[in-house]
């Protein structure tokens, strides 16, 4: 049932996303370093999508769908976050700011799903952007974690 739901989920967003504009569509993919309770992992992998709309000169809000996991030798974790985005990129700069919140569905059957927050910054070089993040996800009894380094691609 829960991969059903993430199956579900993940047409309905990637769908709408696709019947707009699609100079506001980013895709990305980031690795990282697991820290705090994730720390028994090796690496941590993630991809995901995003759709921005401009609500205001320089910040722009919008949904994002992501997949993340944790690896190390012989077991993996893995998570569908999906969440709202937003964005401020400075004035005259090619910096910004930004934030995911919402919630990550555990893939795993015996894995709870936590709430999920990624503050990032990052740098713009038009069609290719390069983003610095944290990455958290609570869950009861803890919290998954990683420090990440990322590019993303506009369309």
């Amino acid at each position: 049932m829960k991969k059903f739901l993430v199956l579900i989920v993940s047409c309905l967003i990637l769908g709408s996303v696709n019947s707009f504009a699609q100079e506001n569509f980013k895709f990305g993919g980031n690795i990282g370093i697991p820290v705090g309770d994730a720390d028994i992992y090796d690496i941590n992998y993630g991809a995901d999508a995003a759709y921005f709309f401009e609500v205001s000169e320089g910040f722009s809000v919008g949904p994002m769908i992501g997949f993340t996991g944790y690896s190390v030798e012989g077991s993996n974790i893995s998570f569908l976050p999906v969440a709202a985005t937003g964005r401020y990129q400075f004035p005259a700069s090619m910096f910004f700011l930004g934030a995911d919140l919402g919630y990550a569905i555990s893939l795993e059957d015996g894995v709870d799903g936590g709430f999920f927050y990624r503050p990032k910054v990052g740098y713009n070089f038009g069609l290719l952007g390069v983003i610095a993040s944290y990455s958290g996800i609570s869950v009861d009894g803890g919290t998954w974690s990683s420090i990440n380094l990322g590019v993303e691609f506009s369309l």
